[in-house]
């Protein structure tokens, strides 16, 4: 677990809020994990919690990718059995090799399917055909992913008939990684309505999180934790301090 990524750190997030600040809160977004949910029902139990949009497609993105790193480790074993070529140009008779060529079509597939497909290259958008040809399973779970994330684009009746097709679908594509994830979504099933019906998630705090990470990168790393969390503080806290020589 990541440093600072527990219970421990949630309740102090609400000992420095404070009991009369916490029990204003009226709604909690956040990424499904136990340990928040927990502390949450405890420091402000009658918050509206919502299952954050973007963990809950991610999820899906995490199991797409699983699926692909199945079937193109099939591929290879099966590229294995398949009559070796000559090196240099081949003739038009030679014998064909699907196996060894749907091994190196899939190594360079991952960002078809991970874009949306509104915002897919040319390229891409052929790569992601080629695959329907290739891979009925894998197609499949491409869809799965799809089907998901457009359901966060529903207006609240819509989405709670269009999820509850969606966890059928899931758990009868005999695809493990997608009934895995039917099984945390129907966990989590109240909690993603709620966010479509409040229209809540964590895309200013994950927009911080982008920002912060791109100051790491810029300082190549601190020595501590807060050292780097006083970076974030002077750059997006808000923070303007009289520097020494310089007018304001």
């Amino acid at each position: 677990m990541w440093q600072g990524r527990d219970s421990a750190t949630v309740r102090r997030f609400f000992d420095d809020l404070g009991p009369q600040r916490s029990a204003q809160i009226t709604h909690v977004s956040a990424d499904g994990a136990d340990f928040i949910d927990t502390v949450v029902a405890e420091r402000c139990p009658n918050a509206i919690r919502c299952a954050d949009p973007f963990h809950i497609t991610q999820w899906a993105t995490k199991a797409l990718d699983e699926v692909r790193r199945e079937v193109w480790n099939e591929f290879r074993v099966l590229a294995r059995q398949e009559a070796s070529r000559p090196h240099g140009r081949q003739s038009a008779d030679a014998p064909a090799r699907p196996y060894t060529d749907g091994a190196k079509g899939l190594k360079g597939a991952r960002y078809a399917l991970w874009k949306n497909p509104e915002n897919l290259s040319e390229k891409q958008q052929q790569k992601l055909e080629w695959i329907t040809k290739t891979s009925p399973t894998l197609h499949r779970a491409y869809l799965l992913k799809e089907g998901l994330r457009l359901v966060f684009q529903m207006e609240l009746p819509e989405a709670r008939i269009a999820l509850e097709k969606w966890l059928s679908w899931a758990r009868r594509s005999q695809i493990p990684a997608f009934i895995k994830l039917a099984k945390a979504i129907t966990k989590h099933r109240a909690r993603i309505l709620a966010s479509i019906e409040h229209d809540l998630s964590n895309a200013i705090v994950e927009s911080t999180n982008t920002k912060s990470r791109v100051l790491a990168r810029m300082a190549y790393g601190f020595h501590s934790a807060q050292a780097l969390i006083a970076m974030i503080m002077l750059n997006l806290g808000g923070l303007d301090p009289q520097l020494p020589g310089r007018a304001k």
